[in-house]
């Protein structure tokens, strides 16, 4: 027997896995940066003090801030707090405000799609030849897997930003919660 959920009930569904994902996101983001620096006071205790240096140091401490980055922007995506030069966005009046900031978004989820479709024969490539860097012979395919990882996330939570900002609006719109077809 078929169910019908209202529109509230997938949204709250939808909102609590946007949470989800963003404490994931932010946890690894977070791993990722303490790793970083854990490597990097070890390299520096072991030259300073014992005259010996990681020698894989500074490619796996690249290699996690990539992955910092492009984890954490996932958090940054969903707040809308990317760079963006607002100055004269804030002097408009509100319409056009919003719908640059609708456009903006659009132009985000494109060049998204973008490097993601691009970013693949990369990946692909360097999984295939099994790629490794040079110190520390770790697998290339796994930091540059996070860029359009990272793309991509964002997109996903961008859609689901603009839908919310669309959702609002038709429930604006309409008299009651709007789903009224069940």
């Amino acid at each position: 027997m078929w169910t019908c959920v209202s529109g509230s009930a997938v949204m709250d569904g939808m909102i609590r896995g946007v949470r989800w994902l963003l404490a994931i996101t932010r946890a690894a983001a977070g791993i990722f940066l303490i790793a970083s620096v854990l490597i990097n006071f070890v390299n520096i205790i072991g030259r300073y003090f014992f005259s010996i240096s990681i020698p894989w140091a500074e490619e796996i401490m690249l290699f996690l801030m990539v992955g910092c980055v492009f984890t954490g922007c996932c958090a940054v995506a969903w707040e809308g707090r990317q760079i963006r030069m607002d100055v004269v966005l804030m002097m408009l009046p509100p319409k056009p405000r919003e719908c640059i900031h609708v456009l903006s978004e659009l132009v985000m989820l494109a060049a998204a799609g973008a490097v993601t479709v691009f970013a693949w024969p990369v990946i692909t490539q360097l999984a295939e030849f099994d790629e490794r860097s040079q110190a520390a012979n770790f697998p290339l395919v796994i930091p540059q897997a996070m860029v359009p990882i990272g793309y991509s996330l964002m997109a996903l939570l961008v859609a689901f930003r603009l839908l919310m900002r669309w959702r609002a609006g038709i429930d604006r719109a309409v008299p009651g919660d709007g789903d009224t077809a069940h």
